[in-house]
């Protein structure tokens, strides 16, 4: 029958478990083995029992140039080379042994690198057992009396129990009994196996105290190995088929063998969401010789092999399971209540971590490197989980844990999230060639310290009263002794009275009769059968009687039980307000200490960021102190600097007031000179005017208008004083005619006059845009540049200028002339102009008016001042220049 698809069918919700706010940190505990040979050198001293260093040897001081230094690291005990099994038990394994008959979970594992003694100290040898040998021998020492039957307690194979009756337990037994008789599998032993008695001494045996005698124990071991990142079963048996025989995986038949290779498990999540290994064996034993029987047949399955290191190297991580389940006893104290929810059970896991190793000191190659390969991943997601636990928990992050990326990470995940103790043993070796490896393993074992687990709740407890088995076993005792004092029987015996009328009990005489004629044998059995009647009735007497004593007894003591019972009652009464009292005293007691957790968590932050602060304080100061010298190095510098430049400015100064000085001369003796040209021209215009007066009447003076003046150009060279009477100069070229050369500057937008007045430049570069390249091969330059004039007509402006040379290599014009073309209608009307100053006004002559003398002269005079404009300059028609 097909069944149609269906959703996902829900997952279950977890059950609350009860929370606790407290946490204790892991404990890590330091054990250092002694040396092989004592030639050897050690790299680690004990210091104090909390306290060992660890110094680099010479050799890796001289190749790491003193990188490695001496280091002290603390754990909560540390113990020597001169310590036993025994002191190591008492203080790491024996508190886990007590929590765990109390109902509470634990994890103990050894931890370290290749050769440093982890087996050794979780197994031992003869008469120096390790600590699981001790663990087993306590436990059966704490709960021996306590134990329930064989097949009680079943395991229901998804990490539950489950509670059978008596009579279901007895059949069970009977099957199991039947099939080892049935089953019988020779086993060739690889190696003695050792016996418990040998292991530990008889004055080193220890049990546990407040163990609950009104339950009932069982325990169960399973022994299991992570080889390779897979989990296999130790204990687990697979018979070879008779009839089908199996085959290897290259296909030739298993010979000589009894058992199948294991097959991998794989781990689950039961319902309240703890990791177990699903189908492993679970065995019930009974005693510690049965344990670790079965540890030992364990044990022999186990992958070792011999490395450079190891004679005996484990390669792979060990763990033995030992589960203890307990329920109470029901109200009569005789047989286990069937109530599965009344079931408690803890265990504990003693694991043997392999080694970690370096590939290039045990020069492994095959299986052996894949096995160190996948030792040292197991081991290196170990540290991570650390790491991120740690983080978590101090700076309040929440990064998922890689719990998942190794199986015994996945394993035991449940309890570094709260469900019991955590404590690891790191075993070292004190040989200078495992200083590195050493170094690595107390850094792990450092920072494992500062993780902390919550610390388990205690169980409930039953409901029924305390004390059930005790008072049965009273009960027994106290009728035994009334019992005895009234002549009742004594440890089970006859009554005294009863032994009297058994021993007085008439022995029936022979009844045979031989003769008709007999009559004493008929007379002396009836008499002997009427006194052993009597004797019966008496008994029956003696048997009413002491019934009826034995229920008053009864009676008596029900009153008594009773009157106890509600004693005990008003007793619980006041226990529960004292528990209502303490409940809430704890509660105020788990907030003080909430408080104080908080409060101390917030002061070591508090001080991490005071010393960051003071280390960020110091590097400033020290690069504060730093900037200050060099800011005093660089006012040195400025200082010098500042002097070295005050005497160039002061020497700067004095070279431009010397020249200063000496332009301001030259100037002067330019305008002098100017000015007594100016004198001597003045002289010479006021002889012609006083010898054309004399020659002809006055005639009217020709106005001119002071826009066509043009201020007379000097030279700075002083002119000779003229002689003779003054004539007309003749006209004299411009300085540009000579050897200079020019830059004649036309932009694109002037316009084209066709006027006879027109500036020609021989020799020159003519240009529409300046440039660099034209500008270096000329020390003259020319802007012709056009313009509307308020009058409207076009005037045009040549602006001459200077081309040298710069600091930078470039070229740069100053300019120092310019000169106005102006054109002009002849039929235009006059038009009149103020003149600047305090000239009175005049109005321009016409075009005829050139028989008058003065305006004659003042035309000469003008063309011979426009003589020094520039080259090649013509003045024809009514074009009048002006330079300003």
């Amino acid at each position: 029958m097909i069944r149609p698809l269906k959703g996902k069918t829900p997952r279950r919700p977890a059950p609350k478990k009860p929370s606790s706010n407290q946490k204790d940190p892991v404990g890590v505990y330091c054990r250092v083995r002694p040396l092989s040979n004592e030639d050897e050198e050690s790299c680690i001293e004990v210091i104090s029992n909390t306290t060992i260093q660890l110094h680099a040897p010479d050799g890796i001081k001289a190749n790491r140039n003193g990188e490695f230094k001496e280091t002290q690291y603390s754990f909560k005990k540390v113990f020597g080379i001169k310590t036993s099994q025994r002191e190591l038990f008492d203080d790491v394994a024996k508190p886990l042994v007590e929590d765990l008959i109390h109902g509470k979970n634990g994890l103990l594992f050894t931890y370290g690198v290749t050769g440093s003694g982890k087996t050794y100290t979780m197994t031992g040898s003869a008469g120096q057992g390790g600590l699981l040998p001790r663990s087993l021998d306590m436990i059966f020492n704490s709960i021996g009396p306590y134990q329930a039957k064989r097949f009680v307690f079943k395991t229901d194979d998804k990490n539950g129990m489950e509670i059978q009756n008596q009579v279901d337990a007895l059949l069970e037994r009977q099957k199991r009994d039947s099939q080892q008789s049935l089953l019988k599998t020779p086993s060739s032993k690889l190696r003695t196996d050792p016996e418990f008695s040998e292991m530990i001494n008889p004055g080193e045996t220890c049990k546990a105290e407040g163990v609950d005698e009104d339950s009932s124990y069982s325990v169960f071991v399973s022994y299991i190995e992570i080889y390779n990142n897979y989990i296999y079963d130790l204990l687990e048996e697979g018979p070879i088929d008779p009839i089908k025989p199996k085959w290897n995986i290259g296909g030739t038949p298993l010979r000589n063998t009894e058992f199948i290779p294991p097959q991998s498990k794989i781990l689950r999540e039961d319902q309240n969401h703890n990791m177990y290994v699903a189908g492993c064996t679970e065995v019930e034993v009974k005693s510690t010789e049965e344990a670790f029987e079965v540890f030992w047949k364990g044990q022999k399955r186990r992958r070792i092999a011999n490395t450079q290191l190891n004679r005996e190297s484990s390669r792979s991580h060990s763990v033995f399971i030992v589960k203890l389940a307990q329920a109470p006893l029901d109200a009569d104290g005789d047989n286990v209540l069937q109530d599965k929810n009344q079931i408690a059970v803890s265990q504990l896991c003693l694991v043997d971590l392999a080694g970690s190793e370096r590939t290039s000191r045990t020069r492994a190659e095959g299986n052996r490197l894949r096995e160190a390969g996948n030792i040292n991943q197991s081991l290196m997601t170990l540290r991570t989980c650390i790491e991120v636990l740690r983080e978590n928990q101090m700076c309040g992050t929440n990064k998922m844990v890689p719990y998942r990326d190794s199986k015994i990470t996945h394993l035991f995940k449940n309890y570094f999230d709260g469900e019991g103790k955590v404590r690891m043993v790191v075993c070292v070796n004190p040989n200078a060639e495992d200083y590195e490896e050493t170094m690595l393993v107390m850094r792990f074992a450092e920072m494992t310290q500062e993780v902390e687990v919550a610390r388990p709740v205690d169980r409930p407890i039953c409901a029924f009263a305390a004390g059930r088995r005790q008072r049965n076993q009273a009960f027994k005792e106290e009728l035994t002794r009334r019992l005895e004092e009234r002549g009742g029987p004594v440890n089970g015996e006859t009554p005294f009275v009863m032994n009297q009328l058994l021993q007085s009990f008439p022995p029936l005489p022979p009844c045979e009769i031989t003769d008709p004629s007999d009559d004493h044998t008929l007379p002396r059995l009836i008499e002997v059968l009427e006194k052993r009647h009597r004797i019966r009735q008496m008994m029956t007497e003696e048997y009413s009687k002491t019934a009826n004593m034995l229920k008053s007894m009864l009676q008596e003591f029900d009153s008594n039980l009773m009157a106890k019972e509600n004693f005990i009652h008003e007793q619980r009464g006041k226990l529960g307000e004292k528990d209502k009292m303490i409940q809430s005293q704890k509660t105020e007691i788990d907030r003080l200490e909430k408080k104080s957790k908080m409060l101390e968590y917030k002061i070591d932050i508090l001080q991490k960021t005071t010393n960051i602060y003071e280390e960020d304080k110091r590097s400033l100061q020290h690069e504060l102190e730093n900037r200050e010298q060099k800011l005093q190095r660089e006012l040195s510098e400025k200082k010098r600097m500042e002097a070295r430049m005050q005497g160039m400015v002061t020497d700067t100064k004095l070279k431009w007031e010397k020249e200063c000085e000496r332009r301001v001369q030259a100037k002067q003796l330019e305008m002098q000179n100017k000015l007594w040209v100016k004198d001597e021209k003045l002289k010479q215009l006021k002889a012609i005017v006083t010898e054309s007066k004399t020659e002809r009447p006055e005639k009217p003076q020709r106005p001119s208008r002071e826009k066509d003046r043009v201020p007379i150009k000097r030279s700075a060279s002083p002119s000779p004083v003229p002689t003779a009477p003054p004539v007309r100069p003749p006209h004299r070229r411009s300085n540009s005619a000579g050897g200079e050369r020019w830059v004649d500057h036309k932009p694109a937008s002037n316009l084209e006059l066709d006027t006879v007045m027109q500036p020609n430049i021989p020799n020159a570069i003519k240009v529409s845009a300046p440039n660099e390249k034209a500008l270096s091969k000329c020390d003259k330059y020319v802007l012709t540049h056009q313009e509307v004039a308020s009058d409207g007509e076009i005037q045009t402006k040549l602006i001459k200028g200077e081309v040298f040379k710069t600091r930078g290599g470039g070229q740069a014009v100053q300019f120092t002339d310019i000169e106005t073309l102006k054109q002009e209608c002849p039929v235009a009307p006059s038009r009149k102009r103020r003149s600047s100053g305090n000239d009175p006004p005049q109005t321009e002559a016409m075009d005829g008016d050139w028989t008058d003398v003065e305006t004659r002269c003042s035309v000469a005079v003008e063309m011979r001042a426009g003589s020094n404009l520039g080259p090649g300059y013509q003045h024809h028609g009514n074009q009048k220049r002006r330079k300003p």
